[in-house]
């Protein structure tokens, strides 16, 4: 047997590749739409992919189950799980094979036993994987978004990002359910999850990439809940809010992404073309580091930086389904390809031409995101020359914040502009610095005109030993 694992560092994304080397036939569990990895990873193992699956309809990219059974004319098998509301939808095409808690997917000598794990989603399904060719014993599960290292897949997103009200507290009350399953299974058993840290599919993923279920009963709290309701209670609070494109992402994984043959490979335009289609209303994303954007772009730009967190950013913040434009960095070799793979990644295909540095001289890069210090900050704030908004996650802000200042969300800036105030001075405030400058961009983008970002952020302001204020309660130091 052979296992492989692949993943994808900017959603936290895990695939497998599980081969029989005997027969020399693979299965991929949980593929994305760069379906080229997979094919040639089979490839420089011997291997031919002839099944491919996935754990669940996702939220937090596009799927390329579909697009990596076409291209290899290998069987996907598809959860038959969580009743009607949640069959997909192209369940039927040829080639599909539906299966259900307790089914066998045979890979030559390895078998996968189906599990019905529902929580997360209504049809979650595990696989728990027994190489015959050394014993009759399972030696794992891949558990998708089911449990995860210190974590368990969060059961609120079809609530909170598909909108399907009064879902999120069955769905933790499926979990708590789905994980007393697993309590008569050895200790010995590896766990293989479909996401590690950074992904917004839970709240506190550990950053390994594989576990043990013996080590998660002592170290996972989901795994050491002592009843139902402590469980429920804790799995559906604190937790981050979910990029507005998972609501989408639902909807295409469970219709079928469209089959794409090859990555999206957008044209190069020439920067002269920029100030018509900025006049027009079109969608610009700068996708230079904060610094350069800061110092000078094109008003009217938006700026999503081309780095770890791209898709999440981009996700936010980009319109869904309608068309827009990049801005690249020259300096950077592959830097439109790599934007365009990882929004390809997340469904977003609609991007209609790459603009290098030429476009910044024809445009005109007049814009700029002035910074400012705590110290200057706090100045401000004091003789009333200045209002600040806190951009990050509501739960960070009920953490920790500059002492009277309001939370919107750097994803949600944009549709909420409205309550800011656009008389005087804005600072835009986060923990660093780097979703600030983000959200200063789109309110720059907006017509906001004395907008600024706190340098360092939250983190600057408490190493200049300014208070800081917690939940509800008065400031401190």
């Amino acid at each position: 047997m052979l296992l492989r694992l692949l993943y994808d560092p900017k959603l936290a994304q895990a695939s497998y590749l599980v081969g029989c080397q005997r027969t020399g036939e693979a299965l991929v569990i949980d593929p994305n739409r760069d379906v080229a990895q997979y094919l040639a990873a089979a490839r420089s193992e011997g291997l031919t992919i002839r099944h491919v699956t996935e754990t669940h309809i996702h939220a937090d990219f596009a799927s390329g189950t579909r697009e990596l059974a076409r291209a290899a004319s290998a069987t996907a098998y598809l959860s038959g799980e969580g009743g009607p509301d949640w069959l997909y939808a192209w369940a039927g095409e040829p080639g599909v094979r539906v299966v259900r808690h307790d089914d066998i997917i045979r890979v030559g000598n390895v078998r996968l036993r189906v599990l019905g794990t529902p929580g997360h989603t209504p049809e979650h399904l595990a696989f728990m994987l027994t190489d015959g060719a050394a014993t009759d014993r399972p030696m794992g599960v891949f558990t998708g978004d089911f449990i995860f290292v210190g974590d368990v897949g969060r059961p609120d997103l079809l609530e909170r990002a598909a909108h399907v009200a009064g879902t999120m507290e069955a769905g933790a009350r499926a979990l708590y359910r789905s994980l007393q399953t697993f309590h008569d299974l050895p200790d010995y058993l590896q766990l293989w999850p479909g996401h590690g840290a950074g992904s917004a599919c839970g709240k506190a993923l550990g950053a390994v990439p594989s576990t043990t279920l013996g080590y998660e009963r002592f170290a996972n709290w989901a795994l050491a809940a002592r009843n139902e309701a402590d469980f429920v209670r804790v799995v559906l609070e604190g937790q981050p809010e979910p990029p507005a494109y998972f609501a989408h992402m639902k909807r295409i994984n469970r219709e079928g992404p469209p089959v794409l043959g090859a990555l999206p490979r957008p044209p190069r335009l020439a920067g002269a073309e920029l100030p018509a289609l900025l006049a027009a209303g079109a969608t610009v994303v700068d996708t230079r580091g904060t610094r350069a954007f800061a110092e000078g772009h094109v008003p009217g730009t938006i700026n999503v930086p081309l780095g770890r967190s791209f898709p999440t950013y981009a996700g936010w913040l980009v319109p869904f389904g309608r068309p827009f434009h990049l801005i690249v960095d020259d300096t950077r070799p592959g830097a439109a390809a790599e934007a365009t793979r990882d929004l390809a990644l997340i469904g977003m295909d609609t991007c209609q031409g790459v603009f290098g540095a030429d476009a910044l001289a024809a445009a005109g890069a007049t814009g700029r995101i002035p910074q400012i210090t705590a110290a200057a900050l706090a100045e401000r704030i004091r003789d009333g020359t200045a209002s600040v908004v806190d951009v990050r996650g509501a739960g960070e802000w009920n953490e920790a914040r500059l002492p009277g200042v309001p939370n919107v969300p750097y994803g949600l800036i944009a549709e909420r502009a409205a309550e800011l105030s656009r008389d005087g001075m804005l600072v835009v405030q986060c923990e660093t610095g780097s979703r600030s400058a983000i959200a200063a961009s789109v309110l720059a983008s907006l017509g906001f005109r004395n907008v600024m970002n706190l340098t360092g952020g939250l983190d600057a302001w408490r190493a200049a030993g300014l208070p800081v204020e917690r939940g509800v309660g008065a400031a401190v130091a």
